[in-house]
């Protein structure tokens, strides 16, 4: 897998725009209503992680939820990590969060 240059990047970060970080990794930080939703979160993105064999950086603190993406093999951002970014979004969205 090839690591996204600065150009790259910045365009894929476009289109996910919750998203932030540089070549090395990207983030994101979600607010849950409470607990118990955060952990729910949690639960679901680890179902998609596990199917996609692709796993975040998961900091839980209380409702709070970090979200961090890095190809660890290729040593940078990569597609898969944009695509585990899409997935993400799409668990916490309609969930009742904030940013």
């Amino acid at each position: 897998m090839t690591v996204f240059d600065d150009d790259a990047l910045h365009a894929m970060l476009a289109a996910i725009p919750q998203w932030s970080g540089d070549t090395k990794a990207i983030s994101r930080t979600v607010q849950a209503r409470d607990f118990r939703t955060a952990i729910s979160i949690v639960d679901d993105v680890a179902d998609a992680a596990e199917e996609a064999d692709h796993h975040p950086d998961i900091d839980i603190r209380y409702r709070t939820l970090t979200f961090t993406l890095s190809t660890h093999s290729a040593g940078g951002v990569t597609s898969a990590d944009v695509d585990m970014a899409r997935t993400i979004d799409a668990i916490v969205n309609g969930r009742d969060t904030t940013e």
